[in-house]
């Protein structure tokens, strides 16, 4: 297997060409920081309007090509596409010759590692699997944000140091991640950073309904203080009414809750409990306290309202997804 010579991290790197199939938030995004490090980005296919205006924003005067014309021009080509169209894309570039031996083959999906590649990796590609843990907004201040990334590295014994050089380069740090470990990795990273998208808009909602003018001002420190605690201290970090075992307190929640946003209701009881568990386990809820607080939580559950799943959407290019032709770092 012939891989192509890229430097040790610290010196300027060698020049590559650089192709993107699937201009979402992605990316164009990894190719502009490519681009900073002495690469050479040199076509990208896309097709929605999203697409184009966001190849022309990070990516001036880099043509929109078809895929197949991507892989003949690059020498490393990201893709940079949802996650379940990865498997497809790479069996029809494989079956159609579009794949060169020798080229470096990236996605970027946090979900699989190197064999999803393994079409490619036949005909005589180059795997890699380098997943950045960070959301996209598809303009340029995601380049900025590459810098201290930590990115979700698979790949091959004889690629390692490739991988490593490419995630340096972007600015970002390689963390190893054993190909049979990768959907544990991406469950963990949806159920910190997706999930947290939803409570943060469900809290600011809820604080316009009690009258709060600015919802966003007073939820950032409380929001930035709990984070940084969390990071440090892990449960140690837990407080509220949940970690004291004030029943009364949870009891008063769900009534509210249940009278003026009722769809919040089974996340509250479902985080309420999960929130209980790892207190008692920490030994921060006392157990006299938890038996009234967990009797609460479980009678509040059986009058719970579902959600209704929302209607089917129909028609949608996967451009104009929430995350555009590519997933998020957490997704992303």
């Amino acid at each position: 297997m012939n891989t192509p010579s890229l430097p040790d991290p610290h010196d300027r790197p060698a020049r590559l060409t650089v192709g993107v199939v699937g201009a979402g938030r992605v990316g164009p995004a990894l190719a502009a920081a490519l681009q900073l490090a002495g690469h050479r980005p040199v076509a990208v296919s896309g097709v929605s309007d999203a697409s184009r205006r966001r190849a022309d924003a990070l990516l001036p005067g880099v043509p929109l090509v078809t895929p197949a014309e991507v892989l003949a021009a690059a020498d490393l080509v990201l893709l940079t596409v949802p996650d379940d169209t990865l498997p497809g894309l790479v069996e029809g570039l494989a079956a159609t010759g579009a794949v060169r031996p020798g080229q470096l083959l990236v996605h970027t999906s946090g979900r699989y590692g190197v064999g999803v590649l393994d079409p490619a990796r036949r005909a005589g590609a180059l795997p890699l699997a380098l997943h950045p843990a960070m959301t996209f907004t598809g303009t340029p201040v995601d380049v900025q944000r590459l810098a201290g990334c930590s990115f979700g590295v698979t790949a091959p014994d004889e690629l390692r140091l490739a991988a490593e050089a490419l995630v340096i380069e972007m600015g970002g740090e390689p963390e190893w991640i054993a190909e049979e470990a990768r959907p544990l990795y991406h469950a963990a990273l949806a159920l910190g950073a997706n999930h947290l998208v939803t409570l943060v808009a469900e809290a600011m909602e809820l604080l316009s309904a009690a009258g709060v003018t600015a919802p966003d001002r007073m939820l950032g420190p409380l929001l930035g203080a709990a984070l940084d605690n969390a990071l440090r201290s892990g449960d140690a970090a837990l407080t509220g009414p949940v970690a004291r075992g004030d029943a009364g307190t949870v009891e008063a929640h769900v009534e509210q809750l249940r009278a003026h946003a009722p769809r919040t209701v089974p996340g509250y009881l479902a985080m309420a409990r999960a929130t209980a568990d790892r207190a008692l386990d920490q030994g921060l809820l006392k157990p006299d306290l938890a038996a009234a607080l967990l009797a609460v939580l479980a009678d509040r559950a059986k009058d719970s309202v579902p959600r209704q799943a929302p209607g089917a959407a129909g028609g949608d290019h996967p451009d104009e997804r929430p995350d555009g032709e590519d997933q998020d770092g957490t997704d992303r």
